[in-house]
């Protein structure tokens, strides 16, 4: 494998505990614009949950039936709403997170997040957990053109790090989503973490080139 470079890892699920409030943020947002109400409740929690780590802005506009000023409301009103639980319920760091990501740029690797959320949304949670100077930069799907499975973040984050070659990329994430994205990209570590949305066999089933139980596994996997 060549030598790793850079390490693009996504946030909630695999750095930042989730606790739900992914699926809670969505309830509001669905209560608040009706976005989902062409959808039995189940379908759209079941599509929300498979899409996990997408543009949020691509999901609502699926559940909207391709209604685009909907899909926009309804992603304003879920980044609204997860400001909220956020607010009320605090955030925390996946266990060992930061320690991870500290000692992977002591090792003299660049260090970046991706997301689906907004950066308002991205910096309220970098700031809730004193996280700007932990990481070299963090990406949102406006940043890059296209949202996960798409591999524009990663190959944004590429040309920032200024890397050698796509293979010399290592990406992490709780979701099927970042290991399509991590593929596209053609990074050549593609971990999928079992500490948020997805299980083993979905991660098998992606391609991912290993699985791990959560981003603290990473170095060693690193080699």
């Amino acid at each position: 494998m060549t030598a790793i470079e850079l390490v693009v890892l996504d946030m909630a699920g695999t750095t930042v505990l989730d606790g739900g409030v992914v699926e809670r943020a969505f309830q509001r947002a669905s209560e608040r614009t009706g976005v989902a109400d062409r959808l039995p409740w189940d379908d759209a929690l079941a599509y929300v949950r498979r899409t996990m780590g997408m543009s949020k802005i691509d999901v609502f506009t699926h559940l909207s039936g391709g209604d685009v000023a909907a899909a926009t409301a309804a992603t304003a009103a879920f980044e609204g709403a997860y400001a909220e639980l956020v607010a009320e319920d605090g955030i925390t760091e996946i266990p060992g997170a930061a320690a991870t990501i500290r000692s992977l740029r002591d090792a003299g690797l660049t260090v970046a997040l991706t997301t689906g959320f907004s950066p308002m949304t991205r910096d309220a949670i970098l700031t809730a957990l004193h996280w700007h100077d932990l990481v070299d930069f963090a990406l949102s799907p406006v940043d890059a053109g296209r949202g996960r499975p798409a591999p524009d973040m990663i190959l944004l984050a590429a040309l920032r790090a200024q890397v050698s070659s796509v293979s010399a990329i290592a990406v992490a994430g709780d979701t099927t989503s970042d290991v399509d994205s991590g593929l596209r990209a053609g990074a050549g570590l593609v971990a999928g973490v079992l500490s948020g949305a997805h299980g083993r066999a979905q991660f098998e089933a992606a391609g991912a080139h290993v699985v791990l139980a959560d981003v603290t596994e990473l170095p060693a996997a690193l080699g």
